[in-house]
């Protein structure tokens, strides 16, 4: 997929580094974001063409995750919606009575975060939906660890190095659903701007989030996704059955192995989730 400021060669010799840092654990030493020519559109396109090696390889994409569901960091960054990269089968896990334990070889430098997570039922259509009408296209939802990794030095990278270097998702473990219902939507819309969660590690308190910390409600966040792929890919809209992982609740933190993390939430029914690194 060649962009207006950059080759298909170009755009494939970057997809070669990043796929091969992600399978080998290599680092990449100089951002995609520093090559003449690489802006959102040739990150988007190494992403597809990432989707497209993966599935060659017989993996499916399965949903998307959300990067800087934060407007406060829009401006300074020239952004002006979110951002996002595939999820793949292999990567997104269920837990079993709302606990899991995952192993993840070739990692650089993992990070744990609390996400909201969607799964959708229907396409959502209006152009500019509120949260409530968002959450009439989706199934159930879910509270999530999102764990990102990145193969850049210090973690140092731009929105245009994220979305190229898979959105930095490494797995997605998701906790037990509760149901999206008619008679529920009015309070779950609600309840998502205001709910809190308590991130604790081996029993010890971590940081407390809140859904306001996603675009002020985790609903909207899928609001904003929707619109924003739309735009940008409208031959290829959030469908019905995709899982999305909404944006972080708190900040992300260091995930270690024998690593023990409980995400616990107050002002909505959502069940806790506990997670371990092997």
């Amino acid at each position: 997929m060649q962009t207006r400021n950059m080759s298909n060669d170009k755009i494939d010799e970057i997809a070669r580094e990043l796929n091969s840092a992600r399978e080998a654990g290599n680092m990449v030493e100089i951002l995609p974001s520093r090559q003449p020519g690489f802006d959102l559109d040739a990150a988007y396109a190494v992403e597809l063409e990432l989707k497209h090696r993966r599935e060659v390889n017989g993996f499916k994409a399965v949903g998307r995750k959300v990067g800087y569901a934060n407007k406060a960091v829009w401006r300074l960054l020239k952004l002006d919606t979110l951002v996002w990269a595939h999820m793949y089968d292999d990567t997104v896990h269920y837990s079993q009575n709302n606990s899991a334990t995952l192993t993840l070889p070739h990692s650089h430098s993992l990070k744990i975060e609390p996400e909201i997570v969607f799964h959708l039922k229907d396409q959502i259509r209006e152009e500019k939906p509120d949260a409530s009408s968002a959450l009439r296209s989706v199934d159930w939802l879910a509270i999530g660890f999102e764990i990102i990794d990145c193969p850049f030095p210090d973690w140092q990278f731009q929105p245009s190095d994220f979305v190229a270097s898979f959105g930095l998702h490494a797995a997605l473990v998701i906790g037990e659903p509760i149901q999206v219902l008619p008679g529920n939507i009015v309070t779950l819309a609600e309840q998502l701007a205001t709910f809190k969660v308590r991130m604790s590690k081996d029993g010890d308190f971590v940081e407390e989030g809140t859904g306001r910390n996603s675009l002020k409600n985790p609903a909207l966040c899928l609001a904003e996704l929707s619109a924003a792929i739309a735009k940008r890919f409208p031959d290829d809209p959030l469908r019905a059955g995709e899982i999305v992982s909404s944006g972080t609740l708190t900040a992300g933190h260091p995930l270690e192995k024998e690593d023990l993390w409980t995400a616990e939430l107050e002002g909505i029914s959502i069940p806790p989730l506990t997670l371990k690194l092997e």
